[in-house]
């Protein structure tokens, strides 16, 4: 097993996805078994020829944080944050 250092405001998201699978299937989810489960949907959705494409032509053609920036910015408070991309908003 490693351990894998997370800013608070991901740690806090994957909290809240890890509450929401419990939830849903009712019975505990981990968070190691949420980061499996969004990686098995990341992995599903991307096995479709056409979502791949669209995918990597968003990634292609978005302005993104180097990783150095990335590091940087990634743990500012929601308020402040203006996304993965350069100009970008979450959603």
């Amino acid at each position: 097993m490693r351990n894998v250092s997370l800013p608070d405001t991901i740690y806090q998201d994957l909290v809240s996805i890890a509450e929401e699978l419990s939830a849903m299937t009712k019975k505990p989810v981990s968070l190691g078994m949420a980061v499996s489960l969004l990686s098995a949907v990341y992995r599903a959705h991307l096995s479709e020829p056409c979502a791949r494409d669209a995918f990597r032509q968003k990634m292609a053609s978005a302005k993104l944080m180097s990783p150095e920036e990335f590091e940087k910015a990634w743990d500012v408070t929601p308020s402040k944050k203006s996304g993965f991309a350069k100009g970008r908003k979450e959603s």
